[in-house]
């Protein structure tokens, strides 16, 4: 469903801003942190993981979580100007991340917390979450900021609430 209103815009602006909030803060985690563990002593490094942990859920996973269901929102409360197809795309990027972190980050992340340091293991999880993650997320990152153009377009050429 096409909505032409306050709420279906206020609804893409905050999914827009999640999106982007999500990108950053994964790319912290995966381009600062991640490589940073191959520095961390093995007798320190079951601590700083388990410690770490629930911070990764709250600032991240929750906000992510919480992106994805506005962006499946966005397919019944989208404004008229956003293609229903590009939220389908959306949200099949974002099933991508969720697939690849239950299927195969979290695993990983349960044996770095229950063993402890391991290269390889890190060396998997750089790898998968590059190619498994980071590559559909930046392609939904572009995906939303081309959304946003649509938005501002009408808005720069003095149209009506998109």
């Amino acid at each position: 469903m096409q909505t032409s209103g306050k709420t279906s815009t206020g609804l893409f602006l905050i999914t827009f801003a999640l999106v982007f909030y999500g990108t950053g803060a994964s790319f912290v985690e995966s381009f600062v942190n991640y490589p940073t563990w191959r520095l961390i002593g093995a007798n320190e490094f079951r601590a700083y993981h388990q410690t770490l942990g629930p911070l990764v859920i709250g600032y991240m996973v929750i906000p992510m979580l919480i992106t994805t269901i506005l962006t499946v929102l966005l397919l019944w409360f989208r404004p008229a100007l956003i293609p229903q197809w590009a939220i389908w795309l959306a949200v099949v990027l974002q099933l991508i991340n969720w697939v690849s972190t239950v299927a195969i980050q979290l695993p990983i992340q349960e044996q770095l917390g229950r063993d402890g340091l391991s290269l390889p293991l890190i060396e998997r999880l750089i790898f998968t979450n590059w190619w498994l993650r980071k590559v559909p997320q930046i392609i939904g990152a572009f995906l939303f900021l081309w959304l946003m153009s649509l938005l501002l377009r009408r808005s720069f050429r003095g149209g009506t609430e998109a």
